[in-house]
């Protein structure tokens, strides 16, 4: 059997066992080219369980293109809070200006011209196209990929885009049209997600692709896909600051570029500076600090860095000119604070 007859064969099975076993996720539900385009930005690097109550308020607040290409950014950003990956919201609103300048704020109907929004790259684009529109485009995501290569047995480098385009390009050429087309990229999402699962957790017994699986055959699933050495994460110590002044706390927004462009910040640096540092630094910057005691150690993982922060409560006497000082409420309801911080903010009465 050749690579595209056991795709071909794989599909027709995963057409069949999706139809019966797909869950009823809200973008599933109202299957509009709007809302699938959402849910796959949303989606990318997020878990489906954490996405759902993000989504719903969004598209409540943010139910049509207009509308989100409208919406203040503080208020895009507060919205998106906790979700991480600030930059696809940023494009998300940037595509839906263009998609209501140039295409009449409906979505263009082809993979090709989608790809031309920001934000959307090879994977959205195929989704896209094939679950709202119903063309013959694959979505290969890190699932579908290590699904596909699997079946086929191949110890092709899973990192590398040569692969994710092959993987691509067979898809392509045996992909229906149709309904079937965005039944086929919820298949191949679903079965990823719950049962060709990677680190060696394939419940192989109950896939509906296990007669046609090299992999199994050949007692290969745990060994595949082949990976790259990654590079290790590059770690940075933080010392993060609570600097408190009559019940309402210091903030500062992070420049436009860079790592959490745009966002709000507690005050923060390199390095573990000692208390006595901290507060003459303090000092310096006219903020009159009365008292400082530790309020915990946290850690965070971006993509190519890690944090790891230590925290320091301050009360001071009087609010620094060189931030903006807010209550808790005020926090909590206007600033878009990154999730880095969710240990400190969760401090902050």
């Amino acid at each position: 059997m050749t690579e595209l007859e056991r795709l071909r064969a794989a599909s027709g099975l995963l057409l069949a066992w999706h139809r019966e076993n797909r869950r009823l996720l809200p973008w599933r539900i109202d299957r509009t080219p709007y809302s699938v385009w959402v849910a796959e930005i949303m989606l990318q690097q997020t878990r489906i369980e954490a996405v759902i109550p993000y989504y719903r308020r969004f598209m409540e607040r943010l139910p049509t293109v207009e509308a989100l290409a409208a919406v203040p950014e503080e208020e895009l950003l507060k919205l998106w809070e906790g979700l991480g990956y600030y930059s696809r919201a940023r494009n998300l609103q940037k595509a839906a200006k263009e998609i209501v300048d140039r295409w009449g704020g409906r979505l263009p109907e082809s993979a090709q011209a989608l790809r031309q929004l920001a934000g959307i790259g090879d994977y959205t684009a195929g989704a896209i196209a094939s679950i709202a529109f119903g063309l013959p485009e694959p979505a290969v995501d890190g699932n579908v990929l290590r699904l596909v290569l699997r079946l086929l047995s191949s110890r092709e480098d899973a990192l590398s885009p040569r692969t994710r385009s092959r993987v691509a390009e067979l898809l392509r050429q045996i992909y229906p049209s149709g309904e079937e087309a965005g039944l086929l990229t919820e298949g191949l999402m679903e079965l990823g997600e719950t049962i060709c699962l990677p680190q060696g957790k394939a419940d192989c017994a109950v896939c509906p692709l296990a007669s046609l699986c090299l992999a199994r055959e050949r007692g290969e699933a745990a060994e595949l896909p082949v990976r790259s050495a990654k590079k290790p994460r590059r770690v940075e110590e933080r010392t993060v600051l609570l600097l408190c002044c009559g019940g309402r706390y210091a903030l500062r927004r992070r420049g436009s570029e860079g790592l959490l462009a745009g966002l709000w910040e507690f005050p923060n640096r390199e390095g573990r500076p000692g208390p006595d540092e901290i507060m003459e630094e303090l000092r310096v910057l006219g903020a009159e600090p009365l008292s400082i005691e530790p309020c915990g150690e946290a850690r965070h993982l971006f993509t190519h860095v890690e944090w790891r922060m230590t925290g320091w409560r301050v009360l001071c006497r009087r609010e620094a000119a060189d931030f903006q000082w807010f209550s808790p409420e005020e926090i909590r309801r206007d600033c878009a604070l990154p999730s880095a911080f969710r240990f400190y903010t969760k401090q902050i009465t």
